[in-house]
């Protein structure tokens, strides 16, 4: 197989990186669990697993079953379209061996990246050491750093602080409210009205906290402890914006691209 990229987990970050490598002529495939975490669902590859295939900004990815399906993996790359691999525990590794992994599945605990045998590993956010568990990291945090390459030490800690948006900070990241099976009763993109009934976890309800717009929601159905995200509401009132990969996950993808195309063996192969 010619040089790709491993991407681990398929949010919305991940996806914006994903999308960047992508639209620079990078082959690139994704992998995750069987039932992804990705709230923001609509510019999430992720998605693909639940749905079959998904796009983000026209983009298509496609879901396979089977890691070790070398041909069908080959065949969605040949329809230009990604594959997205049920594969929680990255063992296409092993047997695909990819020039460059990409760890963004954002657990912001210490990760363990040991046994990926990539030339290059790449980590984004806390959780991450360049020189230690990984070669390389990319900020994520927002200000004058997010996106920049750091390649010796630590990115900024984790501050536990969602970013405000319209002074909103904490109350437009909806928590599920207690242990519980989650139940929907409204759409990612719907505007919703304060107190307006958003969802149930084990029967409790989930609340609108402030008029707004539903920007991301877990799929229903999914068994959630207390305190998980469930969703994002956004105080602006801009239906499209759900569908739009953030300024965030394409600065961090712009810094997975410049750490790529910072080796120059990777600059000989990468297009041919």
């Amino acid at each position: 197989m010619s040089f790709f990229v491993l991407i681990r987990g398929g949010g919305d970050i991940a996806s914006g990186v994903a999308l960047r490598l992508y639209r620079a002529g990078i082959k690139v495939l994704i992998s995750e669990l069987a039932q992804p975490l990705a709230v923001r669902r609509l510019v999430s590859f992720a998605e693909a697993v639940y749905n079959g295939e998904t796009q983000v900004e026209g983009i298509t990815a496609r879901r396979i079953t089977d890691p070790s399906d070398t041909l069908k993996i080959l065949r969605v790359f040949s329809q230009g379209q990604l594959p997205v691999l049920i594969d929680p525990e990255a063992t296409c590794v092993a047997s695909l061996h990819p020039a460059v992994v990409v760890d963004g599945r954002m657990s912001k605990g210490r990760a363990d990246t040991n046994r990926y045998t990539a030339t290059l590993v790449i980590g984004l956010g806390p959780g991450f050491v360049a020189g230690e568990n990984c070669h390389v990291v990319v900020e994520t945090n927002r200000g004058i750093a997010m996106g920049r390459v750091i390649w010796q030490g630590a990115p900024e800690p984790d501050t536990g602080i969602p970013e405000a948006i319209q002074e909103r900070r904490e109350e437009r990241v909806l928590r599920a409210p207690q242990d519980g099976l989650l139940e929907t009763q409204t759409e990612i993109g719907d505007q919703l009205l304060k107190d307006q009934l958003i969802a149930r976890v084990g029967g409790q309800e989930v609340l609108a906290p402030f008029q707004g717009i539903l920007r991301g929601l877990l799929h229903p159905g999914m068994q959630v402890s207390k305190g998980l995200k469930i969703g994002d509401l956004d105080p602006r009132l801009e239906p499209r914006l759900c569908r739009l990969v953030s300024d965030k996950s394409l600065a961090v993808g712009g810094g997975v691209l410049e750490a790529i195309l910072s080796r120059p063996n990777f600059r000989a192969i990468l297009w041919t």
